[in-house]
């Protein structure tokens, strides 16, 4: 039961065996990513590596994915020619990190997805997950972007080697 995301009707739309569920993408759409930053969400099929967690905000999900809980000084490293580039990072970090512990609730639940980390190529593109969306289903900087409840079914639902699938 892979999580496919595809456009439909100017709308993007994940599906796991449920129905077709509305999802936020990069601000630029749906495309092979060209670089860090460029608002594309990566075209093809990722791995799911582990599930992040905000454990002030809400229980640990029911998934067969490694689950850890978020710390306040946890970030992701976005500077392409640092050697954590693409990594979980303890902050404050000697290079530029996305802090993880958002005010937001945008990351109260997060997948990582295997883009771009096995090996890691410096400026192909850093941060790209699955969380939570805003209500309004803004674009993203590239990530994939569901409801809670969405998320949560889709967690629960996953089996051992489902992938994300992004399709143009």
């Amino acid at each position: 039961m892979d999580l496919r995301v595809t456009n439909r009707d100017n709308n993007q739309y994940t599906e796991w065996g449920a129905a077709p569920r509305r999802c936020a993408v990069g601000r630029a759409g749906i495309a092979q990513k060209i670089r860090e930053g460029d608002g594309i969400t990566p075209v093809g099929i990722w791995p799911l590596r582990m599930v992040l967690y905000r454990p002030d905000r809400l229980p640990p999900p029911h998934c067969v994915l490694p689950v850890a809980p978020l710390r306040p000084q946890d970030g992701w490293c976005e500077t392409p020619d640092d050697p954590d580039y693409n990594t979980l990072v303890r902050l404050p970090h000697r290079a530029a990190a996305e802090s993880m512990w958002r005010d937001d609730h945008l990351y109260d639940i997060v997948v990582v997805v295997g883009y771009n980390d096995d090996p890691v190529v410096a400026g192909k593109g850093s941060a790209i997950f699955v969380h939570l969306a805003r209500a309004d289903f803004t674009s993203t900087a590239g990530c994939v972007a569901l409801p809670l409840p969405d998320l949560t079914e889709a967690l629960a639902q996953l089996t051992l080697n489902d992938r994300l699938i992004v399709a143009a």
